[in-house]
C-alpha cells in the first residue's frame, strides 16, 4: 500500500494530466462529427495493422509446411518429367527396370545439420534407409549439385558436401561440350574450380557448367554452377574459376537422386579401371 502511495505521490502530476487530456479528447469527439469519425478511422487503421500483422506471424510459422508440400511437388515433377524421357527414347533402353524404364528415382529431404567453414564438410538429411537412401547417390538442392550420400543408417543419412576437397565431379560446358573434373579448393565456399579444359577451348565469363552423367551418380545436365574466370593451369590445361549455383549456407530441402542401373553399369566398368 505504502509502495502504491509513493507512485502516486511521484507521478501525480502526470497522472493528473493524462486523466485530463483522456476527458478533453471525449468531449472533443463527443461534441463533434468529424473528429468522432476521425477517430474511428484511426481505431479501424490501427486494428488493419494488427490484424496484418498477425497474418504476417501465422504465415510464417506455416512456411515450414509450405516448403515440405513444394519439396515434394519438386520431387513428384522430376520422377514424372525422368518417365517422360524414358518413354520419349525406349528404342534405346534395356526392359530390365521395374520402375516404367526410367533410370533415376528422386526423393525429397531436409537438411537437417551442416558445414561450410572446414576442409572437409558434410551435413545430414532426415531420410535414410527406410525411405530407400543409400551410399552413391546424388544430392541436389534447388539450384544445383549439392553433394553425395556417403553413409546411412535407418532414419538418417550424411552426405559428403561439394564443399570436400576428396569430392571429383564430372562436368562440362554448357556451350561448347567439352569437360573436365569439378573440385573445391577449401577456401570460399561460394567458388569451385572445373580442371582439365584444353587450351584451345574458346571460354567464356558466364558460360553454363553441367554435370556430364558419365558417373553412375549424378543425371545429366543438372546445374553446377557459372564460370567466373579461367587461367592457364600448367601444361595444357585452363583452371576454370566457378560461382556455384548452390548456396551451400542457405541449402535446407535437397533432391536425392538414385540411379536404379548403377550397379550394372558399376559391374560391366570394373574390369576397366
Amino acid at each position: 500500500m505504502r509502495n502504491l502511495l509513493n507512485f502516486l505521490a511521484r507521478y501525480n502530476n502526470l497522472i493528473i494530466f493524462l486523466l485530463l487530456e483522456g476527458f478533453a479528447i471525449y468531449l472533443a469527439v463527443q461534441g463533434n462529427d468529424y473528429h468522432n469519425i476521425r477517430l474511428a478511422k484511426g481505431m479501424r487503421l490501427m486494428t488493419l495493422g494488427v490484424e496484418k500483422n498477425i497474418a504476417k506471424t501465422r504465415t510464417y510459422f506455416n512456411l515450414y509446411s509450405v516448403n515440405s508440400k513444394v519439396a515434394q511437388e519438386n520431387i513428384d515433377l522430376r520422377n514424372h518429367i525422368e518417365k517422360m524421357n524414358r518413354s520419349a527414347d525406349h528404342l534405346f533402353i534395356s526392359y530390365t527396370d521395374s520402375a516404367n524404364n526410367q533410370q533415376y528415382t528422386y526423393t525429397s529431404a531436409e537438411v537437417i545439420n551442416n558445414s561450410t567453414n572446414r576442409q572437409k564438410n558434410f551435413f545430414t538429411i532426415n531420410k535414410g534407409k527406410k525411405q530407400g537412401i543409400d551410399v552413391d547417390m546424388a544430392v541436389i538442392s534447388p539450384d544445383g549439385v549439392a553433394g553425395i550420400i556417403v553413409s546411412s543408417s535407418e532414419n538418417f543419412s550424411v552426405g559428403m558436401s561439394l564443399l570436400n576437397i576428396d569430392f571429383h565431379l564430372s562436368a562440362r560446358i554448357k556451350s561448347n561440350g567439352y569437360f573436365g573434373s569439378v573440385t573445391w579448393d577449401g577456401r570460399d565456399y561460394r567458388f569451385a574450380y572445373l580442371n582439365e579444359i584444353p587450351l584451345h577451348v574458346l571460354i567464356n565469363k558466364g558460360d553454363t557448367v553441367l554435370t556430364t552423367g558419365y558417373s553412375s551418380i549424378f543425371p545429366k545436365g543438372v546445374l553446377v554452377g557459372i564460370i567466373d574466370s579461367y587461367e592457364k593451369a600448367g601444361g595444357d590445361f585452363y583452371k576454370v574459376k566457378i560461382l556455384l549455383t548452390t548456396d551451400f549456407r542457405k541449402i535446407d530441402y535437397v533432391s536425392i537422386a538414385g540411379n536404379l542401373r548403377r550397379l550394372e553399369q558399376t559391374e560391366l566398368e570394373k574390369p576397366y579401371k
